[in-house]
């Protein structure tokens, strides 16, 4: 992790720790708008509420255990927000749209990001299952990557239960075979609310329809994007004679959704599932995500008007406080690195931010020369977070993966569809996860006449008499799971027991972690060349730098985990 410096992790609010809902009232237009506000450190709750209402703003929900609220507001909030000495400034949340029940089905907008699914172009033939070793699962032949990180022999002793892990992400397909047995339905929540359109009326999760109140809510057990059920599963798929394990095949999955079905995260739910699971018992959270709209948050990038970078602030301050929360609550942090293939502690250019239109006429613009330590990417580059690189089968830091001396604590399997003896792709390279089977046939990936598998990048296992399915992804969002997973065993091997399981603080959590991982070096020389051929006949070639020699280093961090090490076996 690289710390922080923006002086925004300690809070002295007065106020208790209670999520308060209040009614935003009826909208008076199609699209309401919404802000983020973070109270100063050091004013009352009331000093800031009442300058929420000053600058024109009603409470719609209240996290006064981080000193955070949900507010909505008319044009010119954000600019009189800003200027209140009671508050960090205002963030734009989103656009909630009205929802009509003559609104016949929803058209999602499935984004799994370009890195994880962008193997799957042109033709190729499905996988051929090895037989397995030394597991009863039927497709453990494929998991090169609980090979790669010694699950197998650490889950002969030690498998994870009595360990909550939340997922947030996407979702979690709650029914799905290889998820059923472990997933905690009680616990699980979903903190968001589907956005139909943005402000430009782009569509962004579709209409809202199938819900039966139109309320734009789906389940707690539900996703349709695929994106949290692939790490869900990665984590804590059981051994059940089923498909594949997990890291840690016996911890309870707990959906903690913070992410839109389109792929987008933004910051109210991500602040709400982190203080939920410091409240909940949770022991391990997974986020594979960054906070949208800004990939880079900078204070005070010139490039950026005042009311953008007193939201950039506001998305730092509210965001740290979250994770300290539930980090001082017992949660331990684990976060994907990025898939940008770039050096997080170097000056970057940011074209992609912001990439969700709040209000109309926004858009993405070029912020060049961005500052390492003024600009940080959350919630990967907060205190107390454990950042994970990606590596592909041969071990060698993926393509995709971004990286940095000092910003990479740990390296973990996350696919390398190039990583193969002549740069050619090989869909087996990646890593694979359970897949839902909605998404599947909405998808085209398997005949919902049939149920057989239509792409090769999908996998069915039909061997105990009802079929589930799987897909092949990459990226550093299917590394930080295993590393997840790994951060659950060490908790069920060495924690003590308490009314929610087990537990154990994130400090030994990450001590463990970092200490038992397998040292990796960086390459020789340390200017590495990646060479992909590509399926429509071109090559594409770049070099990353390693720098740090021996471990800890820039690729690795302080090396790839080790489930077996990490137990002690």
């Amino acid at each position: 992790m690289r710390r922080l410096l923006t002086g925004a992790t300690a809070v002295a609010l007065g106020v208790t720790g209670t999520l308060v809902m209040a009614s935003s009232g009826n909208a008076t237009s199609d699209q309401e708008v919404r802000y983020v506000v973070a109270y100063a450190e050091g004013s009352s709750a009331a000093d800031a509420r009442a300058a929420v209402k000053a600058a024109g703003g009603e409470i719609v929900s209240e996290n006064s255990a981080i000193g955070v609220a949900t507010v909505a507001a008319d044009e010119g909030f954000a600019e009189a927000a800003n200027a209140s000495s009671a508050l960090v400034g205002a963030a734009r949340d989103r656009a909630v749209g009205a929802t009509t029940p003559e609104a016949a089905s929803k058209a999602r907008k499935q984004e799994v990001s370009k890195v994880e699914t962008e193997f799957r172009s042109g033709k190729g033939n499905a996988p051929k299952t090895p037989k397995p070793k030394g597991s009863s699962e039927p497709l453990s032949g494929l998991q090169w990557d609980m090979e790669q990180i010694d699950a197998g022999a650490a889950n002969k002793t030690e498998r994870g239960k009595g360990v909550r892990v939340g997922i947030m992400d996407t979702g979690v397909d709650g029914s799905h075979p290889d998820i059923a047995p472990n997933f905690d339905a009680e616990l699980s929540r979903n903190f968001t609310t589907d956005i139909p359109v943005d402000a430009n009326g782009a569509t962004v999760d579709g209409p809202c329809a199938d819900e039966p109140d139109a309320s734009c809510e789906d389940g707690n057990d539900v996703d349709e994007n695929g994106h949290g059920t692939h790490v869900a599963s990665t984590i804590a798929s059981p051994v059940n004679g089923v498909g594949i394990t997990g890291v840690a095949p016996e911890a309870d999955i707990v959906n903690l959704r913070v992410g839109q079905d389109s792929g987008y995260f933004f910051l109210q739910p991500s602040l709400d599932a982190l203080t939920y699971a410091g409240r909940n018992g949770i022991d391990v959270v997974n986020m594979s995500y960054y906070i949208d709209p800004w990939l880079f948050n900078c204070t005070s990038h010139p490039a950026d008007s005042p009311e953008d970078q007193a939201e950039q602030a506001t998305i730092i301050t509210a965001m740290q406080r979250g994770l300290d929360y539930a980090r001082a609550r017992g949660v331990t942090l684990v976060a994907a690195a990025g898939n940008q293939a770039i050096d997080y502690t170097k000056p970057q250019t940011d074209a992609s931010s912001p990439d969700f239109a709040s209000e109309p006429g926004e858009a993405a613009y070029v912020r060049d020369m961005l500052d390492p330590e003024s600009c940080v990417s959350m919630p990967t580059e907060g205190d107390g977070v454990i950042a994970v690189s990606a590596t592909g089968p041969s071990e060698r830091k993926s393509y995709y993966s971004s990286y940095g001396d000092g910003f990479i604590d740990v390296a973990a399997p996350g696919g390398d569809a190039y990583d193969s003896a002549d740069g050619t792709r090989d869909y087996t390279a990646n890593i694979l996860a359970a897949y839902p089977y909605d998404l599947a046939v909405s998808e085209g990936a398997i005949d919902p006449a049939t149920g057989e598998v239509k792409v090769p990048w999908a996998v069915a296992d039909c061997s105990s008499g009802e079929c589930s399915y799987y897909q092949y992804l990459q990226g550093t969002s299917m590394a930080s799971p295993h590393a997840a997973g790994v951060a659950a065993l060490i908790v069920g091997e060495y924690g003590h027991r308490d009314r929610s399981g087990k537990a154990l603080s994130p400090k030994k959590v990450e001590k463990i972690l970092l200490k038992s991982a397998t040292d990796k070096a960086c390459p020789v020389p340390a200017d590495f060349t990646y060479v992909r051929h590509l399926p429509n006949g071109t090559t594409a070639t770049s070099t990353h730098t390693c720098e740090g020699g021996e471990a800890p280093n820039g690729f690795y961090g302080s090396g790839i985990v080790n489930a077996k090490a990490a137990v002690g076996r």
